[in-house]
């Protein structure tokens, strides 16, 4: 039963960490480190590294950072951009850090879900702060900052005090994640299409009621070709779904 609960506390732990890594893996480290240090609790041999002063004191100068850096609009969503290529990584090294090296095989395995789920969290975040900041108002934003760092201490809290809770909302985390990430990604992408519209990069969306033009007036070539080009602008992202599938339509009315 001993050996059970343990493996319950060492998955928690594992999956604690990336989790939190995805939204602010400086917070995550940091909180980790201190907790380590001050004895709190017992970090598995390989997280140990997190108690050096030095790996605390960079971890807090780069959570300080990014404190500020996710409280301005635009900025944050940069921020989230580059650092894709660290939360994640760094989600996988904590997870397979957690369960030790009790096998290869098992940290591996630690290292695939811990990315995997570091990859959700963080998508959620990015994603949900470009649908925020089309909002002009601050205040929104700084709400949802400062919500996700007191979710990453109090996620790390909860999955080190209760194990078995913090597993269960993990799971239904994931069934939300399902459920969401859809619908932020079809947000994200009218926000950058109006974007592309208003900055000259994109055609401007036809007004609602009316039929968009069909290519040019007068283009010459069949239509089996007008629809190779449709289809061309489309894949390239210079036109909506719903101005491809309406251009089309009226090209087949011709025939």
């Amino acid at each position: 039963m001993d050996s059970f609960n343990d493996l319950v506390h060492t998955l928690s732990l594992a999956m604690g960490a990336s989790w939190a890594s995805g939204i602010n893996l400086y917070a995550a480290v940091l909180v980790l480190g201190l907790l380590g240090a001050t004895d709190n609790i017992v970090l598995p041999e390989n997280l140990q590294i997190l108690m050096h002063p030095m790996v605390i004191g960079a971890a807090g100068l780069m959570y300080i950072v990014e404190f500020f850096a996710d409280k301005v609009p635009a900025v944050d969503t940069g921020w989230d951009t580059v650092h894709t290529f660290i939360r994640i990584p760094a989600g996988a090294m904590l997870a397979a850090g957690a369960v030790g090296d009790v096998n290869p095989a098992v940290a591996i395995t630690a290292g695939i879900l811990g990315g995997g789920l570091a990859a959700g969290s963080h998508a959620a975040k990015a994603g949900s702060r470009v649908l925020i900041n089309a909002s002009p108002e601050p205040f929104t934003n700084w709400t949802a900052s400062v919500a996700e760092d007191v979710a990453v201490v109090g996620g790390i809290w909860a999955a080190l005090h209760y194990p078995w809770l913090f597993l269960a909302f993990i799971i239904v985390f994931l069934v939300l994640l399902i459920w969401l990430l859809p619908k932020i990604w079809r947000g994200v992408k009218k926000i950058f299409g109006f974007l592309g519209r208003f900055l000259g990069i994109r055609p401007e969306a036809p007004v609602e009621g009316e039929s968009p033009p069909v290519l040019e007036a007068g283009e010459s070539g069949s239509v089996d070709a007008r629809l190779e080009k449709l289809k061309g602008l489309f894949e390239k992202g210079l036109i909506t779904e719903k101005e491809y599938n309406d251009q089309k339509t009226a090209l087949l009315k011709r025939i």
